[in-house]
This record gives C-alpha cells, structure tokens and sequence, in this order.
C-alpha cells in the first residue's frame, strides 16, 4: 500500500526543520529586548550569508492534547542553494533530501518513496529556510520571549508565514551564540515539533553528491 505525498510532506514540515537556521554574532549579555533585537538579525544574517553546514539533532512530536509525544534522532546537512539532507536513525530509518529542484522522502523499511518540486513541497515551510527562501518575501520576524523552564541564554525569533496555506502556524529558532541551538514548529492541527541541535558545524566542505537520490530496486515511488 503506498504511502502519499501528504503524509509523508507533514513528516517534512515537522522535521525540518529545515528550519534550521539561525544566526551569526558572538551572544553579548545585554537587556532582553536587545538581544531578541539583535537574534532577528542574526537570523537573517546567517540566512543570506552562511553556505553549508551540518548537525546532530534531536526531534520531539507533541500531540495537540500534550498527551502524546514522539522522539527521534539523526543527522542533517545543507548546501546552498537549495540543497539539504536529513538522515533519520532512530526509532527507524528515514531519509528527507532535496538536490536543489525535487525533495525526496524515502522510507526504506516500507520501500516507499516520494518527490516532488522543490517549490511545490515547501513553499514558505520551514524548509524554506533552510533551502535559501526569502525571509522578508515569506516570513514576518519578529522577536520571541524565552520558553519557561528552558536555558534563558537563549535568544529567540518568531518566523510567521505570510501564506495562509504553509501547513504551519509559526516556527520559533532559539540562538545560542552564532549558531542555532533550538527550533519549535507549531502546526495547523496544533501539533509542535521541538529540534535540538547539536554539534553544529556553520561553512564547513559538504560534497554535492549527498543531496543526490537514487530509489533503491524495488522502491514504490509516488511522483507529483
């Protein structure tokens, strides 16, 4: 039975986490409106001005209810323009890669895969950061107050799509310094998705053939 593009595209958005983008700047201990201030620059800063990268990350699925969550792990790599790669590893293994024109999602334990236009999958998703959107075109900044109970060093910005049909309500990229250390997604079924990054690693040599994907024999492809 194939899986469709929609159910695996939400498994996207909510990775993504792509999104996964963040800022450039040294953390100065200043007043909170300053730094908030000071993290949407960054933000736009790292978007227009940062190549490469790659990181570990930790993804955690919160029902709407909060009464059910999903953890995951894996690794995760871009280039720009257009191009990344997020390698699930656990609970099992999955793969979200885009070659700069199509993004595949393939689940190799159901041999099933999807593609589709870059444009088309991600529009002003999260992803989209990632893949070299335009902030101001796609997104209003704005600052973001500090998660309770969480690490108060932490300077945030709030990313709201100006598209009504994006899939998500906001997504929320916690800085840490020069580099990115948190993102939280909020959906349209209320739905959040938090990543932790870790080992972030900004400009570093990515081979091109990474974001390259060939459906293995026997792979059930739905294309659209």
């Amino acid at each position: 039975m194939s899986m469709n593009f929609d159910t695996l595209r939400r498994r996207l958005l909510r990775a993504l986490p792509a999104v996964v983008l963040p800022a450039l700047g040294g953390f100065v201990s200043q007043p909170s409106r300053a730094k908030d201030d000071q993290a949407t620059e960054r933000l736009r800063a790292f978007v227009d001005g940062v190549g490469s990268g790659r990181a570990r990350f930790e993804q955690t699925v919160t029902a709407a209810d909060g009464a059910s969550r999903k953890a995951s792990s894996g690794h995760f790599e871009f280039l720009r323009p257009g191009r990344f790669r997020f390698d699930y590893e656990r609970p099992y293994p999955q793969l979200v890669v885009s070659d700069g024109a199509r993004v595949w999602l393939h689940d190799p334990d159901l041999q099933q895969a999807s593609v589709r236009r870059v444009d088309d999958a991600l529009g002003a998703s999260p992803a989209a950061l990632l893949a070299g959107g335009s902030l101001e075109r796609d997104f209003v900044l704005a600052p973001d107050p500090p998660r309770d109970g969480r690490d108060e060093q932490l300077a945030w910005v709030r990313a709201t799509p100006r598209a009504e049909d994006s899939g998500f309500a906001w997504i929320a990229v916690g800085l840490r310094g020069a580099l990115p250390e948190r993102i939280e997604i909020l959906d349209r079924f209320g739905q959040r998705t938090m990543l932790r990054f870790v080992d972030f690693e900004p400009d570093v040599p990515v081979e091109r053939g990474r974001f390259v994907f060939t459906p293995p024999a026997g792979t059930d492809v739905v294309e659209q």
